[in-house]
Formats: structure tokens, sequence, C-alpha cells
């Protein structure tokens, strides 16, 4: 009998043991985050605090990032103030806490002008439950994907994100909803699932895969819903993510969907989504890997009514090298500057499968190769440089309307090269 009780102990400190390791390695992954995202972030004592629950406390934080870009083929050049997003966060007590980011996108916004946005990014409460599960409710940024929750200048390699987590999985996709989060106490196995509103497809656009149907929190139908949930493990020096995504894209009213004649309730016409990614860090390697499908099986439909050329099917995938030349496990003489060179290729085609009404657009079945470098000071400043190689199927002449009298020949073969900055704190 004792030896037993011996046997159950010994197991009991080692898989202790093993989750205090595994633990360390899961703040590895959240040591490059501002404070500003670890009050998201964090699922143990709340950082806006700092160990004082009983006082409450304000946190302003932000992020911003600014380009140039030179597109080769057409010998055109722009640059931006892409973004600047300012970051507001607020303890009320121990278990209830605020969450906002406020984003004005292309520097400023001008009536009658298409450029320009100041939108919400984010808006919420966060309920603790534990120092391991709490809710959130309000304007809320789905995890699926890499970027979507991660956005910030300083967390991504060149001066824009990946395509696929662009035109596949909507970049700073945030819905209203109400979310629950957390993670297990005997394993690093986090956790998610909300409830959403879900998109509108009146409003998906050709090119733009379906993030032109995300709300953002703006007066947006709620008669349909949509589910999201995922699971994210640590082992190691990996982090392994799956995720999915399951809703309506019909937000209409019973009469105003019959007199359009097209379906309608909760989960009507629905998108589904899935996503997996895994990531590597060590010794000053990083690596990559992620993919996403989307399946619209009521494309026809949607068609048919809105006459917006929705594909019934969109992936999209990419896989990213890179090093550290300054900080890592061979350099004695670390620093808190970083030089990070990477190279991505990405797959993408976000007319995959088109329904029989659909239009093809050879232009959205893409390959791009990114190569660049960027140079941190410090760790929350990055300065970046990179080319990009992008390859296309041809362009459909069938798309174009209204034709130019001269129209600049399509480029299946280009090159961008981009320069930026960015900072976050």
């Amino acid at each position: 009998m004792l030896k037993k009780y011996l046997l159950v102990i010994t197991a009991l400190m080692v898989c202790n043991n093993t989750f205090a390791q595994e633990e360390e390695k899961k703040e590895k992954w959240q040591s490059g985050l501002t404070p500003a995202q670890k009050l998201i972030a964090n699922t143990g004592e709340d950082l806006l605090t700092g160990g004082n629950a009983g006082e409450a406390s304000t946190v302003i934080s932000g992020y911003g990032e600014m380009s140039f870009k030179r597109n080769v083929a057409y010998k055109s050049s722009k640059a931006s103030l892409d973004r600047v997003v300012l970051f507001v966060g607020h303890q009320f007590s121990s278990r209830i806490s605020f969450f906002s980011e406020l984003e004005v996108a292309d520097a400023r916004v001008e009536g009658g002008s298409v450029l320009g946005e100041i939108g919400m990014e984010q808006a919420f409460l966060k309920y603790s439950l534990n120092p391991r599960q709490y809710f959130i409710a309000g304007l809320i940024t789905p995890r699926i994907g890499i970027t979507n929750e991660n956005h910030l200048p300083t967390n991504f390699n060149g001066t824009e994100r990946p395509q696929v987590e662009q035109l596949v999985i909507p970049t700073t996709w945030r819905e209203l909803g109400i979310g629950f989060y957390g993670q297990m106490s005997k394993f690093p196995i986090a956790y998610s699932i909300a409830v959403l509103n879900g998109f509108d497809a009146a409003k998906f656009q050709h090119g733009f895969g379906i993030g032109k149907g995300s709300g953002g929190g703006q007066s947006v139908a709620a008669n349909n819903l949509a589910l999201t949930g995922s699971l994210r493990a640590y082992w190691g020096d990996f982090q392994v993510q799956v995720s999915g995504y399951y809703g309506g894209s019909i937000g209409l009213s019973p009469y105003t969907a019959d007199s359009l004649g097209i379906e309608h309730g909760a989960f009507a016409a629905p998108i589904t989504m899935g996503e997996a990614n895994v990531q590597y860090a060590k010794d000053g390697f990083n690596f990559k890997l992620l993919g996403a499908y989307i399946y619209n099986p009521k494309a026809s439909d949607i068609n048919r009514t809105f006459a917006n050329n929705t594909a019934e099917k969109t992936y999209g995938l990419y896989a990213e090298l890179s090093y550290d030349v300054l900080n890592n496990a061979y350099n004695a003489n670390r620093t808190n500057k970083s030089l990070i060179g990477f190279v991505r290729y990405e797959r993408l085609n976000l007319n995959a499968a088109l329904p029989e009404n659909g239009i093809m657009d050879g232009t959205l079945d893409q390959h791009h190769v990114i190569a660049g470098v960027g140079f941190f000071p410090v760790p929350n400043v990055a300065v970046k440089a990179d080319v990009r190689y992008t390859h296309t199927g041809p362009f459909n002449k069938n798309l174009q309307i209204n034709p130019a009298p001269v129209v600049r020949p399509y480029a299946e073969d280009n090159y961008t090269i981009s320069f930026g900055i960015g900072y976050s704190f």
C-alpha cells in the first residue's frame, strides 16, 4: 500500500513539474507583448493593478505603423500612415475590467473621401471567474489565426500582415458577442468559445473574401448568429492552435428575405471556417505554419440575390522562417536589440471553387514570396524592409463592366519593395 502511495505522489510531482515547465514556455510566447496586450491575454492575476486588485487603475497604451511601397511593374509608389491605435483599459475591481482600442487609419477622415477610417478595434468588459477562466462581452476579436488577436506591427515580420490573414481570415476581424476563455489547470492548453453576430452576405466584395461582410459593431443585423471556438496547446518550444467558425450570413428580417427569395434564420447561408497553425521558437529561430479554409455552400443564392460574385470555397496557407541575428543562443553578448531576417511563402485562392453563377478571376489565385529584415533598436520599435514577389493567374476581361479606352496590361508577375516603421507601447 505504501508503495502505491509513493508512486501516486511521485507521478503527481512529475506532472506538476512538467506543467510548471510548460507554463514557463507559455510565458515565453507572451514575452513580446506590450502591457496592454498582457492585460487582455493574461488569465492569471490581472496586470492592470499590478497585484493590487483592491485599487482601481487605468492604463493607456497603443501602437502604430507607417509604410512606403513601390510597385515595380506599374512604376507606382505609395506612402501612408497606415494606422495609429490608442488603447485604454480600466480595472473596476478584482474581477471586472474594461478594454478598448480606437483606430485612426490612413491618417485622417474627410467628408466625401473613401480613404481614412476611425473605428473601434475592440471594446469589451472582462469578468474573471478565477485566475484561469473569464468571460468577455462587447466588441471582440475572435481567436482565429495568429495575427487577428495579436496584430501589433512589432509582432509580425514584414511591413504587411500575411495576405492569408488579410484576405482569407479577415484582418483585425471584430464582432459583437460574448466569449468564455480559459486554460486547463493540469495541462498547458488554453481554450475559447464565443457567440457572435454573423457576417452580412450583402456586403461581400469580390477580391476581398468574406472580410467586407464583417459588421465591426456598427448597427449590425442580429438575426443571424455565429459560433467560434479554439484550442491552443503549449508544448516545449511549440505552440499549436486549431480554431473554427460557423455562422449565418443572412441577417435580414423574414419579410425582407422572403421578398428577395433567400433563406433566413440564425444560421441561414452558413459560413464555415477552419484554421490551424503551428509556431516554433528556439535560439533565435522562429517558424510559423498556418492554413485556413472557408466553405460557403449557399454562394449561388448569395450571388443571385446580391450579385457580388461570391466564391463557394476559399483557402490559404503560409510558412515563415525567421532568425534573430543579434539576440540568439549563439551570441554571448545579448542585448535588447534585434535584427531579424525572414522569408515567407504564401498560397491563397479566393475563388478556389465557384457556383454556377460565379465568374472566375485568375488574379485571386495567388503565390507570394516575401523576404526582408526588421531591426528593433528596442523591443517595441521596428524598422522594416522587404521585397515581395507575387504571381497570379490571368485577369478575366469579363469582369470589366466599363473598360477604359486604354487599359494597362495586367502583370501576372510583379515585385513590391516596401519600407516601414512600427511601434507599440
